[in-house]
């Protein structure tokens, strides 16, 4: 590796760093309340698509059997 590369390769590291400290990260508390609408979220359109695909299947069988 000649010393250009390396030079660039130690910058490229230098600058994630000086990146990661401008991130703002969030607090715990907000992020267990985002995870927590994420989850709740999820059941919610899980269940609803659940629901859906159980209605048409019995549409379907109630169409196609009797």
């Amino acid at each position: 590796m000649t010393a250009a590369k390396k030079n660039k390769f130690l910058g490229f590291f230098k600058d994630i760093g000086q990146e990661l400290k401008k991130v703002i990260w969030p607090t715990r508390q907000h992020l267990v309340k985002s995870t927590m609408t994420v989850i709740v979220v999820c059941i919610i359109m899980g269940s609803l698509i659940w629901l859906f695909d159980w209605g048409i299947s019995t549409m379907i069988k109630t169409l196609v059997i009797g």
